[in-house]
């Protein structure tokens, strides 16, 4: 007899949330940590990249279930700026002060400091990047209740993301959108996989399964991205533009998700709760890590994964303190 594949659960990427938002939180640790480029490990280190859009994907899933479930604006970005801004404007704070008063890197003026404690404006404005996923995030957050609303009455708008790339397309080379908004190709190549997210999200929400025999597809997508991925950026780094890899990045982040579900099913209970510990306080361990903790151990030249054990080891119980502090000061009623 034949054994059937059995299908693959959509409801997993749910289920599994807060471990794969706590793998992702790694992957950026490890993409964080210097590594020479002659080094053999250089291109798949690079991959730790993709946690970026793992998160992205799984936070327009996670949206798509808040909004169906409550659909009032009010709510909807109170709640999301409860989440994000306490922690980011503590960090920022943390960081930015001292900058200014010792030598003004970052924040050459009043009115400079000002705008990055907020909402970090160098970063829109020449694409400063030690914290830039969070002002990506919440202007993504802006978009995303009148997006879930018009694919809710008008389905056939759920094929926006591919003019979403089509964009990306033009700010690469039609040299007056370059001129522009170029600096911010690692926003513009992101906003694709968390419309994609949303999209997904109703499917999802209502435990739809694909067959099983499309592992098959699943494998060879997953495996023809990352290989392509991991060559560019060993052997061509620097002689392509980045967004093309992170157009890549689409499919190999959606069929990574559907393939570590099917791991973390079977994993030890007290691997998963380490992953979604990690998960749970992952805004904090972003923030703590890229700021404070990575640019310090990365001249230390302690190699590669005793620098990534070290800088997990400092930042996840200072990430936890601060996550913890941080929730007793949210309101309970959002």
């Amino acid at each position: 007899m034949i054994k059937t594949i059995p299908d693959i659960e959509l409801a997993n990427i749910s289920r599994y949330r807060g471990e794969l938002m706590g793998l992702a939180m790694l992957f950026i640790v490890l993409f964080h940590v210097a590594l020479p480029r002659s080094d053999a490990f250089y291109g798949l280190r690079r991959m730790g990249n993709i946690g970026v859009d793992m998160f992205l994907f799984l936070s327009g899933v996670g949206l798509w279930f808040s909004w169906t479930r409550h659909p009032n604006v009010r709510r909807f970005f109170r709640r999301r700026l409860w989440r994000v801004y306490p922690a980011w404007f503590v960090v920022a704070c943390a960081y930015y002060i001292p900058d200014y008063a010792l030598h003004g890197y970052h924040s050459s003026s009043i009115i400079d400091l000002i705008g990055d404690i907020t909402i970090n404006w160098d970063f829109w404005l020449r694409a400063e990047l030690t914290f830039w996923y969070i002002p990506a995030t919440m202007m993504l957050y802006l978009f995303a209740p009148a997006y879930m609303e018009l694919i809710r009455r008008h389905p056939v708008y759920r094929w926006t993301p591919v003019l979403m790339i089509c964009w990306c397309i033009l700010v690469q080379w039609v040299p007056p959108i370059h001129a522009a908004v170029g600096h911010l190709e690692i926003f513009w190549s992101r906003i694709p996989i968390f419309f994609i997210g949303i999209n997904l999200g109703k499917a999802v929400m209502e435990e739809q399964k694909l067959d099983g025999t499309s592992i098959w597809m699943i494998i060879l997508s997953f495996v023809m991205t990352l290989a392509t991925s991991i060559f560019l950026e060993q052997a061509e780094h620097g002689l392509f533009p980045l967004f093309i890899e992170r157009m890549l990045y689409i499919p190999l982040t959606v069929t990574a998700i559907l393939l570590l579900n099917r791991i973390l099913r079977r994993t030890p209970v007290w691997v998963n709760r380490s992953l979604t510990f990690v998960g749970a306080i992952s805004l904090e361990t972003y923030l703590i890590h890229a700021g404070f903790v990575m640019p310090w151990l990365n001249r230390l030249h302690l190699g590669y994964w005793p620098t990534f054990l070290l800088c997990c080891a400092i930042t996840l119980p200072t990430a936890w303190i601060l996550h913890r502090v941080l929730h007793l000061c949210v309101p309970k009623n959002i």
